[in-house]
C-alpha cells in the first residue's frame, strides 16, 4: 500500500509541476487570441475549449481511478480559494 501511495504522490507532483502549467499556457494563449478577434468570430476558442475539457476529464478519471480514498468534487478547489 505505501509503495501505490508513493506512486501517486509521484503522479500529483508530476501534475502539479508538468500538465498544471501546460493548461494554464493554453488558457492563456487562449485568452490572448480571443482578444484580437471580433466577439462574433470567436467560435474556434469552443472547439479549443472543448478539447480542453476532454484532456481534463480523461486526467480526473485517472486520478480518481488511482486514488486511495474519493475526493468529492469541490475540496480541492475550496482549498484554493482560501
Amino acid at each position: 500500500m505505501a509503495e501505490k501511495e508513493a506512486r501517486l504522490a509521484e503522479a500529483f507532483e508530476r501534475i502539479e509541476e508538468t500538465i498544471l502549467p501546460c493548461i494554464a499556457m493554453m488558457l492563456d494563449t487562449l485568452l490572448d487570441a480571443s482578444q484580437s478577434v471580433a466577439e462574433n468570430e470567436r467560435r474556434f476558442l469552443v472547439g479549443e475549449l472543448k478539447t480542453l475539457a476532454a484532456e481534463l476529464e480523461e486526467l480526473t478519471q485517472v486520478v480518481e481511478r488511482s486514488s486511495p480514498s474519493h475526493v468529492e468534487p469541490g475540496e480541492y478547489r475550496a482549498r484554493g480559494a482560501a
